[in-house]
């Protein structure tokens, strides 16, 4: 597979351990744990830095974009299937984020709606991950050539080293270990869940 490819397939990888991470803790507050606003603070900095702003910021700007000039398009199709539940997904981030923001003890009502971002974040991202490795990644490397992958490539590269100059890449992945720490993936129900299996409490 392409280099620019892999790069985004490893991303996913960290991406789907917070993901379990925080269907763990969406879990565990479910039952009955006490939602701390530091720890919503904390998945939705990851979400919107990482999984946001350095990943799917990486595909909008540089393999999308690319595909539309290929000729796919932008407004139907797969390319135009993956930005709409990009901003599907930042809808629901922005959820989390607005319950991380607030001041004081988390209410009943901010619990509910942690809650539902998170029971409806998780399952998008996931879908969306297999879609993009087994759908639309192989789809690229059908139309692109091997000279437009060395050029994005040091798109790539450029990309990083602008959107991580101040550190940002090693601060969110020390992030994302920390919550995948506090709150442990389930393998089982991630395999589930990557297969398309409901949210469950199993």
């Amino acid at each position: 597979m392409a280099r620019p490819l892999t790069i985004l397939m490893n991303e996913h990888r960290l991406i789907e351990q917070a993901l379990g991470s925080l269907e763990t803790c969406a879990l565990e507050v479910d039952g009955g744990l006490a939602l701390e606003r530091a720890v919503a603070r904390d998945y939705a900095a990851f979400l919107k830095g990482y999984a946001d702003a350095w990943h799917h910021g990486k595909e909008e700007e540089i393999l999308f974009r690319r595909m539309v000039e290929r000729g796919f398009s932008a407004e139907s199709g797969p390319v135009a299937v993956m930005l709409h539940e990009h901003r599907q997904g930042r809808e629901l981030v922005g959820r989390i984020a607005a319950v991380a923001e607030a001041e004081g003890a988390v209410g009943d009502a901010e619990r509910a709606a942690f809650l539902a971002a998170s029971r409806g974040f998780v399952p998008l991202l996931r879908q969306h991950i297999q879609k993009e490795d087994n759908i639309l990644y192989p789809m690229s490397e059908r139309v692109l050539t091997p000279a437009e992958f060395e050029t994005m490539l040091a798109d790539f590269e450029a990309f990083e080293r602008s959107a991580g100059a101040d550190g940002t890449r090693d601060r969110l992945e020390a992030l994302a270990a920390k919550l995948v720490a506090a709150f442990r993936p389930d393998e089982a129900r991630m395999a589930a869940g990557a297969a398309g299996g409901c949210w469950s409490r199993g």
